[in-house]
């Protein structure tokens, strides 16, 4: 655990990785005398992205990390001095070097939550000097994060429970942040693993991956594997040359497809009989450096049948190129003819990957039923959020020393809810969601069974609702991405479906609805 406390520290935010107003507006507090007033932030979004009806809460685990490690170094004041007035006293840096974070205090959506318009993903409480300096990072820790566990979770609705999804995205991420951020919280909204090894190591995210074209590409046929004999899987037995028992299963091969046997790449073949040696008990082929049909597919079946004489089974193929749906439902096919030719019942239900570009209306159609695809990789539509690169989450000042602040716009969508807030997630009888409620945090909790009069955002009137249960709040990578699922399945399908959905209800207190009255009015809190 030390370990990987060590491994995940390496990773964290800095305290410079801030805008540089926000060192302007502390200096301003301290002149003020105002640095140590108590303050509390909200964190939150205005809109559902990518059209849907809902996102997750992501990134907490980061900004407890970042919280935890604090600390402005030397060389971090040294570069504010650089950049503030020449004038500014010295007592104010020393201020700066004495800060952490064991004065804050930061409630939050459960990891993996849904979360919704105006409810608060992270509510932050402190000496608002400090709060005030938190504000960016903390920006940037959860906006993206959550934006990609969303973008995860719809794939993973497109693509249904049984597909599994595979996020290869890193070289396609903005930066190497950016893509240990895209494949752990992918992961968290419902991808089963990654091709990320660094996730893997900081984050416990499952790996996965073999061979790309340049691998295939690399072998002309004239290699000589230094040792191409191979062990039965069982361990029992003698070894056998796998060069020579592929040649003769490719004659078998090329006879049942009706293909003449110098057809398949010899270079293909050379590349998968290399890959099954140090795999073999993981082997995988990529079909379609040359020609899936006359190559990639028989040069792939003589490799696994001669596997096969020796205990070992294949994993499967992939496709990178074509029309994978079609191409996958021939492949299966010929998977069929071939286990029955030879006898060999396992070959039919190996698994087909496919990757190449996959965005939300691909994958329904590899989704669809008679889709012969098991396992999809998607990268550049994934971590890039290419429908919406932002969330847009910000953060808002709602109480200075106990007092209700609320900021007053030209832009009603722009007006911030004032005070101290408690949320709660009210449920009906079935467990479904009924909807969030935002209430003043000195106001007595909701009961099960007990009728509340509230007020949706936006309504010119109240209702009264009448939850069944209260929502009971879960937390690991793991566990989170569990909960996610579980979470998911509370939506109604109108809040859940990607397309126009039905805007899901967050109310207000009868009290908070009148104390924002009372301050769109101009009067005192």
């Amino acid at each position: 655990m030390a370990a990987e406390r060590d491994a995940e520290g390496f990773t964290a935010a800095r305290p410079l990785l801030t805008d540089l107003y926000q060192a302007t507006m502390a200096l301003g507090y301290w002149r003020a005398g105002r640095a140590r007033d108590a303050a509390e932030f909200e964190l939150f979004f205005r809109r559902c992205p990518f059209g849907g009806g809902f996102a997750l809460a992501a990134g907490l685990r980061d900004c407890v990390r970042f919280l935890r490690a604090f600390r402005l170094q030397d060389a971090d004041v040294q570069f504010l001095a650089s950049v503030l007035p020449p004038d500014t006293d010295p007592a104010f840096f020393e201020h700066l070097r004495a800060l952490d974070c064991s004065g804050v205090t930061v409630r939050a959506l459960p990891e993996g939550s849904l979360a919704f318009p105006g409810v608060p993903l992270l509510q932050v409480s402190g000496p608002l000097l400090l709060v005030q300096l938190l504000e960016t990072p903390l920006l940037c820790l959860v906006s993206y994060a959550s934006l990609v566990a969303t973008n995860a979770a719809r794939l993973r609705l497109i693509a249904g429970p049984d597909k599994r999804l595979l996020e290869m995205g890193l070289r396609r991420a903005q930066g190497p942040d950016g893509g240990l951020t895209a494949s752990t919280y992918s992961y968290l909204g419902g991808f089963d693993s990654s091709s990320n090894t660094l996730a893997g190591q900081l984050r416990g995210v499952p790996v996965a991956g073999t061979l790309a074209h340049s691998f295939v590409t690399s072998f002309l046929g004239s290699e000589v594997p230094p040792d191409p004999m191979l062990a039965p899987a069982a361990g029992e037995g003698p070894r056998v040359d796998l060069t020579v028992s592929v040649k003769l299963w490719l004659e078998r091969v090329c006879a049942h497809l009706g293909l003449e046997v110098q057809e398949p790449h010899p270079g293909e073949r050379a590349a998968f009989v290399a890959y099954a040696l140090a795999f073999p008990q993981a082997f995988q082929g990529l079909l379609d450096s040359y020609s899936v049909r006359r190559s990639g597919l028989p040069n792939f079946l003589a490799v696994a049948l001669a596997l096969g004489e020796l205990g070992y089974r294949a994993v499967g193929v992939r496709l990178d190129s074509g029309d994978l749906l079609q191409q996958s439902k021939e492949i299966r096919g010929v998977f069929r003819t071939t286990a029955a030719q030879f006898q060999v019942p396992w070959l039919e239900s190996l698994s087909i990957a496919v990757s190449n570009n996959i965005d939300e209306e691909e994958l329904a159609r590899l989704a669809q039923e008679g889709s012969e695809v098991n396992l999809i990789g998607i990268g550049t539509s994934l971590v890039t959020c290419p429908q919406q690169p932002s969330l847009g989450c910000v953060y808002k000042l709602v109480s200075v020393g106990g007092q209700p602040r609320m900021k007053l716009t030209e832009d009603p969508e722009k007006q911030t809810l004032p005070g101290s807030k408690a949320a709660f997630r009210l449920l009906g009888s079935d467990g479904s969601l009924l909807l969030d409620l935002l209430q003043l945090a000195e106001e007595p909790p909701p009961q099960a069974g007990q009728e509340l009069r509230v007020w949706p955002r936006g309504a010119q009137e109240p209702c009264t609702v009448k939850p069944a249960q209260l929502c009971e709040q879960l937390p690991s990578l793991a566990e989170c991405r569990a909960f996610v699922q579980r979470s998911l399945s509370c939506l109604s399908p109108a809040h859940r479906r990607l397309q126009s959905p039905e805007l899901y209800q967050v109310a207000l207190s009868e009290k908070l609805q009148a104390l924002v009255d009372s301050l769109s009015a101009g009067g005192s809190p």
